[in-house]
């Protein structure tokens, strides 16, 4: 029996009308078939359903992979695949976005003459942008799993902790609680250093009386969660707290505006035009949010770039963040599944200004 997730991607193969899809990046490999290995290719199409891996994934192979695939080892993944394909005249296309010139290059050296190369980027991540059931519920458990392992960290307190020292405590209270690890290396940065989006942990203490912002994420089952809150360790300045509140209120709207049919770039635009009307425009300068499943950046994505329309099963980041340098920095952030009518909110932590000592 054909799973959906081949079944969809055999559909697209023939919109496209091309015979076959070599799929080369990794995690489009994992998707579509189910294996955790680190080398592999598969080559998919209606009357085609081929796996290449190394020797040292034939156990695992043969445990992950459905008998619907025919299972090849190799030494050279791509050299593999020229020498299996057949006389018959084949449109075999590829992702664009993954395959680099030099094994393009070789790739179409290998192939018979018969086979013409044909660029077809995005064919899986498209598919994997809308999630399944069984997608849905690894990546709120990963959601859950790091929510307890931040408050786990916060009942140790954040005065008089160093950046690094929060960051690396989060990420041993997430593995503690079986994920493989984290999706992305904890963000922990305190005061002025939160002005900095993809601020890397310092060692130096977090004072009293000022704002903290930690991103982070787990990585279970193979699936990724992401979220950010920002606290207080204090009376704040009263800069700091409109600032925090109008962060707040942007995310707050952004949340309201997810649903099937907007663009990421319209919904951007709902929380873009808030924070500039509160006077910190130039203040936000990342796109409000991105696409999670296997990997933690993926589509569709909420951005002034986002073309692509929101739909049910997308999971996405609603993020937005006003970064003054030398001053301060406030990120909040929910992970998103897009419903049927609306959105369902991930992320279980509260956003009201919280105060952590």
């Amino acid at each position: 029996m054909t799973s959906p997730r081949l079944q969809a991607l055999t559909e697209q193969v023939a919109e496209r009308e091309l015979d076959a899809l070599l799929v080369s990046n990794i995690v489009n490999v994992r998707w579509l078939t189910g294996f955790t290995g680190s080398n592999a290719v598969a080559v998919a199409g209606p009357d085609t359903r081929r796996f290449v891996t190394d020797f040292r994934y034939l156990t695992q192979a043969a445990e992950q992979i459905d008998a619907a695939w025919k299972r090849e080892v190799a030494t050279d993944l791509l050299q593999r695949v020229a020498d299996g394909i057949g006389e018959e005249p084949l449109r075999l296309g590829f992702d664009d976005e993954d395959l680099s010139v030099r094994l393009h290059g070789k790739l179409a050296d290998a192939l018979p003459d018969n086979v013409q190369l044909v660029a077809a980027g995005g064919i899986v991540q498209g598919l994997r942008a809308v999630k399944d059931a069984a997608e849905i519920d690894a990546i709120r458990a990963a959601a859950q799993l790091a929510d307890a392992a931040l408050e786990e960290v916060l009942t140790g307190g954040l005065v008089g902790r160093t950046e690094r020292e929060i960051a690396l405590e989060v990420e041993i209270a997430i593995r503690r609680r079986g994920a493989e690890g984290v999706s992305f290396s904890p963000i922990v940065a305190a005061a002025e250093h939160g002005a900095l989006p993809h601020a890397e942990p310092r060692d130096v203490p977090i004072r009293s009386n000022t704002l903290v912002v930690i991103d982070w994420g787990a990585q279970l089952g193979g699936y990724a969660s992401d979220c950010t809150r920002t606290f207080a360790t204090g009376e704040l300045d009263p800069r700091d707290r409109e600032i925090y509140e109008l962060v707040l209120r942007a995310q707050q709207a952004a949340l309201t505006a997810i649903r099937p049919g907007p663009t990421g770039r319209e919904v951007d635009a709902v929380a873009r035009a808030i924070i500039d009307e509160g006077g910190h425009g130039e203040h936000f300068g990342h796109g409000l949010g991105h696409g999670v499943g296997l990997e933690v950046h993926e589509g569709p994505r909420l951005s002034k770039q986002g073309n692509d329309v929101l739909a049910a099963g997308n999971i996405v980041t609603v993020e937005p963040g006003v970064y003054v340098p030398g001053a301060v920095g406030v990120r909040i952030e929910d992970l998103v599944l897009v419903t049927e009518d609306g959105g369902e909110v991930l992320s279980g932590l509260p956003k009201a200004l919280r105060i952590v000592g």
